[in-house]
This record gives structure tokens, C-alpha cells and sequence, in this order.
């Protein structure tokens, strides 16, 4: 978007006028309420996904120059011909997937508007050497290979400069060859990481070390992975350490609910569910995005159909009335998100009293795996889901059967994730959207209904995570 000289506040200021996740009207009405250099951005999403939709319906094997297209039972020799076709026939494909393209655009633009405007007065150099550990005694192929894992922590605190933290994290993993994601803001600290177990455990040590965190070792939660688990390394400097979406000084996590150890939270889902045939007074409260629910749950709580947690600020405000006088046992991955979801819940004074499990699932796994917990632990980096039970409450999308691993959709510039089990991706059944047909199916055939894969609505279909 470089040489439209697009800026970012204009795609920001759309995201929350024109929220195009809900919105079902048409394309071209749509389009006419962006300003000018919004249309530049939806139009190149949309020619890109044309260009797209177009190239899946190319006939394979055919030597260069020598094209032909195979669409809706018809064969089609000429560039024009397969276009008047796909643009008189497919519109409303081609405005979901151009709706799907622009809103990852959005969320690219907004997490790189958000880095660049924190890292526009970065701190002067500051020497971190002494908070660097000495891995002398630990050789390079430890900190490479061999065992490993996964780490989940955050601490909320008062940062002054979270550019000189960011700069010692970076490099401290760097240093221990760590893979993951850090996202370090004035309030704190936010990571999850992966490494062998020498390098995860040099990190820990490093960290807890510093003198801003106080931490504990069991303040880390862990899991079976390493770097693998992540594709790269990420650590930059962010106006919040979970994305909510709302300021920190307003709603601060000094305000969040009572912290219930996982005995606590166990004892009280125990009691809920001995109460289930009677009328009480408390919520059970899921505050994950839908994705993650989907595919594990406390036994009857509420779970919020949102797509990241910068929508569950609109979603209680949505539904105070459900929460008023009510007693509120919330949970969240790790803890770090019931820890302003639970203030922000708290600052509109309607609950009786809002709990939160402490350490998240993670820690309640550890004590209770077959707790009332089930189902997969959703995490976000390449594993997808951990497990602690074998319980399955989810299902294939395409054939109903049971079914809870999620992988990426098929569909090029897709970045849905799609439960398709091995029966249903082997027919080629391994995309989200209306307009990528079966990989197997025959080209020159028209596709028969049971090939076309229906759409999920847009509010229940989750794309790459990005927030923890």
C-alpha cells in the first residue's frame, strides 16, 4: 500500500466505522463510503481476489499461452470470456473474498500503525549487557537442539521505558535462539516463547532476574514444543500487553475481579453444576474468542461468539442486563485477559461479584486434567491446541463427525482456519469459502453440491490468531 501513500489512521478510522465482519450489504455501497485512498486499498483487495478466483478455475497441464478455464459446466479459451463470466456470475463470492482480504488488511495496518507509532521516539541506547546471562557454560548445540518447550507468562507492572525491556528481550533471545512473540508496553509485559529446555530455562532465570518483574518461577506455565512451535521472533513495544483495545489508565488492570486459585475455581464450577436444574445466580464466563471455545469449554459456561478481545469491551456492554446481580466466574488461556476483561466488567457496576481463575486453564489443567475443563487448550502458534483429556466437542465442518484440529485454509491470500478432518480434506474439502472448489474434483466437470463448501457467517470464522 506503500505507493498509494495510504495512511494508517484512515484504515483505522474505517475499522471502527465500517466494521466489515457484520456488515451484509452490498459490495458497491460499501465501497462508496470509503474516502479516497480507502477505495485504493479495497480495490486492490478486490482485484487480487478476482485475479484469484479467476486462476483457481485454470484447467492444469497445459503448456504456456495455451489457457482455458472451466467454470459452472462451461469452458471458456479467452482471458475476457472467463472475466464476463466470473463478474456477471460470482459477484457475491467475489465480495466475500474481497471483504475477507480488506478486513486482513485492516488488521496487518493496525498492528503495524500501533508498532510505528510507539517506535517513533525510541530511548537512546542503553547498556542491557548486565541483564544478558553468561551462557558460557551451556554450549550452542543445547540451546539449539534436543528437548523443548513452550512458555506462557505475563506480569503487569509499571515499565518507564519499554523500549530499553523491549531491546533486552530482544536480544536475550536472540542470545538463547527463542522463537515467539513478546509484547512489552508501560504496563507491563506479555510472552510466549519457545526454545530447548537449556535455552527456555536460562530464559526464565534471565527474566525473573530483572528487577521491574518480581517474578516467580511458577508465574511460567509450560508446555511440550520449542521453537518450532513459532515461526519467527517477535518482541516490539505496544500501547497494551493483551490488545483490548482500551486505554490502560482508563481501564487498568489494578481494577480486575478476585483471583480464585484453581482449587477455588474447581470447588465453585462444582457447586454451579450441582445447581443446574435450579435457578442461581452465577456465570460461568469464557472471555476467548469463539475459535478457541469451539474446540474446548468449561461444562456449561457462557462463550461469547467474538473474533479477537478487542470486541468483548462491545460485547458486555451488549449484554449487562445478563450480568446484573449476577455472581461471574471468568477464565481465560493464561489469566492475562480476564485480568482487564474482568476490570472492564467490573467499571460498569452491574455484577454482584467477578471472579477469575488465576493462571488461566493452563494452571487449572496442570491440577485438574480431567476437570470440568474439555475438550483442546487452543494456543496461538503453530501447535494450534494442546490437550490434557481426550474429549473431542467439536466437529468436522463439512461431514459432522467428531473433530478439533484446525488448519490453515487452502484458498490463496485465505487466513481462516478450518476444522476439515482427514476424510473430508482428502476430497479436497479444505477451504472455507464458497469460491475455492475441491482440489481433487475434475476440472472439465461442473462441481456437484456436495463439492461447494459453504461459508461460515462471517462472525464465526477465525483467522490467523494474533493475540494471546
Amino acid at each position: 500500500m506503500a505507493e498509494d501513500n495510504t495512511s494508517f489512521s484512515e484504515f483505522m478510522d474505517l475499522d471502527h466505522d465500517l466494521d466489515l465482519d457484520t456488515r451484509t450489504c452490498n459490495g458497491v455501497r460499501q465501497e462508496k463510503q470509503l474516502s479516497a485512498s480507502q477505495r485504493r486499498g479495497y480495490s486492490l483487495c478486490r482485484r487480487k481476489s478476482f485475479a484469484g478466483f479467476v486462476a483457481s478455475k485454470r484447467n492444469s497441464g497445459q503448456e504456456e499461452g495455451d489457457y482455458s478455464w472451466c467454470c459452472c459446466a462451461l469452458t471458456f479459451r479467452e482471458h475476457s470470456a472467463i472475466h464476463k463470466h466470473v463478474a456477471r456470475t460470482h459477484d457475491p463470492e467475489i465480495q466475500r473474498l474481497t471483504q475477507d482480504a480488506y478486513q486482513c488488511l485492516l488488521t496487518q495496518l493496525e498492528e503495524e500503525a500501533e508498532t510505528q507509532q510507539l517506535n517513533e521516539c525510541e530511548a537512546e541506547p542503553v547498556d542491557i549487557s548486565a541483564w544478558i546471562p553468561d551462557t558460557r557454560h551451556i554450549s550452542e548445540e543445547q540451546l539449539q537442539k534436543g528437548p523443548g518447550k513452550v512458555l506462557l507468562y505475563y506480569r503487569y507492572c509499571q515499565i518507564e521505558d519499554p523500549h530499553v525491556i523491549c531491546a533486552w528481550q530482544r536480544a536475550l533471545c536472540e542470545k538463547l535462539h527463542l522463537t515467539g512473540k513478546v509484547r512489552v508496553a508501560t504496563e507491563g509485559i506479555n510472552g510466549t516463547v519457545g526454545g530447548t529446555n537449556m535455552a527456555t530455562d536460562a530464559y526464565i532465570d534471565a527474566t525473573r532476574s530483572h528487577p521491574l518483574f518480581k517474578m516467580e518461577k511458577d508465574d511460567f506455565k509450560t508446555s511440550d514444543g520449542g521453537a518450532e512451535c513459532f515461526k519467527d521472533l517477535r518482541v516490539g513495544v505496544y500501547k497494551e500487553i493483551v490488545p483490548m483495545g482500551m486505554d490502560p489508565d482508563v481501564v487498568s488492570y489494578q481494577l480486575a475481579g478476585v483471583h480464585l486459585e484453581p482449587e477455588e475455581f474447581h470447588k465453585e464450577v462444582e457447586a454451579l453444576l450441582a445447581k443446574a436444574d435450579e435457578n442461581n445466580d452465577t456465570i460461568l464466563l469464557d472471555c476467548r474468542n469463539f475459535y478457541e471455545s469451539k474446540i474446548g469449554q468449561f461444562t456449561q459456561c457462557l462463550a461469547p461468539s467474538i473474533r479477537k478481545f478487542s470486541y468483548f469491551p462491545d460485547y458486555v456492554d451488549q449484554n449487562l442486563d445478563l450480568f446484573r446481580d449476577k455472581k461471574v466466574l471468568m477464565y481465560c488461556t493464561g489469566g492475562i485477559r480476564c485480568e482487564r476483561g474482568s476490570a472492564y466488567l467490573r467499571s460498569k457496576d452491574v455484577c454482584k461479584e467477578v471472579y477469575q481463575l488465576k493462571g488461566g486453564i493452563h494452571r487449572y489443567l496442570e491440577q485438574f486434567p480431567e476437570g470440568f475443563y474439555r475438550g483442546k487448550l487452543f494456543v496461538f502458534d503453530e501447535r494450534y491446541a494442546i490437550s490434557s483429556n481426550k474429549d473431542i466437542i467439536s466437529e468436522c465442518r463439512y461431514c459432522g463427525s467428531p473433530w478439533d484440529r484446525y488448519q490453515l485454509c487452502s484458498t490463496r491470500f485465505c487466513c481462516q482456519l478450518v476444522l476439515s478432518c482427514p476424510g473430508c480434506r482428502q476430497d479436497g474439502r479444505t477451504a472455507c469459502c464458497p469460491a475455492c472448489q475441491t482440489k481433487g474434483q475434475n476440472q472439465s466437470q461442473a462441481p456437484g453440491p456436495h463439492h461447494k463448501e459453504e461459508c461460515e457467517c462471517t462472525e464465526g470464522r477465525p483467522r490467523i490468531p494474533q493475540d494471546a
